[in-house]
């Protein structure tokens, strides 16, 4: 099997053991580094699929190699930080990292967010002459059209919420932050676009997700944004 290459990121010996175990026992590929600049200088050199990264390296804060690498790479960057609180996981996200996974961590939860984004990249690579179609379980999108489906019938969306279900579409399993999607869709992030997200997102979710409080798939992460899951 052809396993991914990913490269670890931490400065605490222990815990980059016990990421590198687990992934040598899962049979992928690894690097490992254990300061911000030797982080960037790999990536660089050897163009790793995904990037497991701490925040509290003793030369670079971990936001700071999040903006260098995505000055040239859009490879995956999953944080694993014991940074906890929203502001942090915002930042981050902003920066251009694709998932956060605070310490202390399974390997369980791990090995799952590994799978998701591997599982990502795949849709991606594997897009090729579909990419004017989504399609996700029930949903499907034609944008070369401008049309949604769901279970084979027509969803009738107005312009901002078709809009805000292509966004979240096209980055099916990447949590997207307030801020992020008022600037894709407003232009701006002012107070008042976040709480005009909110009711959008509402209104959306209830011509897409079948049941009372079902999330099958749009996540709500809350305080920081939204996820498109993706739907076996």
């Amino acid at each position: 099997m052809n396993k991914l290459l990913i490269l670890a990121v931490e400065d605490d010996v222990p815990v980059l053991n016990l990421i590198t175990t687990t992934l040598k026992a899962q049979g992928y590929r690894f690097l490992s580094a254990q300061t911000g600049e030797a982080a960037v200088m790999e990536t660089a050199s050897h163009n790793p699929d995904i990037v497991l990264l701490d925040l509290g390296l003793p030369d670079l804060d971990g936001i700071e190699v999040i903006r260098r690498i995505r000055s040239w790479s859009n490879v995956p960057i999953i944080v694993i930080s014991a940074r906890s609180e929203d502001t942090d996981k915002i930042d981050a996200l902003d920066a251009g990292a694709d998932d956060y996974l605070t310490k202390p961590f399974s390997v369980e939860e791990l090995l799952a967010r590994l799978r998701v984004t591997q599982r990502r990249l795949a849709l991606m690579q594997g897009a090729g002459a579909q990419e004017s179609v989504y399609q996700n379980g029930e949903l499907k999108i034609d944008y070369a059209s401008g049309c949604a489906y769901f279970g084979g019938e027509e969803l009738h969306l107005t312009p901002i919420e078709y809009k805000l279900l292509c966004l979240l579409a096209k980055n099916t399993g990447k949590v997207l932050t307030h801020k992020y999607i008022t600037q894709s869709v407003w232009g701006s992030n002012w107070e008042n676009d976040v709480a005009s997200l909110r009711v959008f997102m509402a209104t959306l979710r209830k011509k897409l997700e079948k049941g009372s409080g079902s999330t099958r798939y749009i996540q709500t992460h809350i305080g920081v944004g939204y996820r498109m899951l993706r739907v076996e």
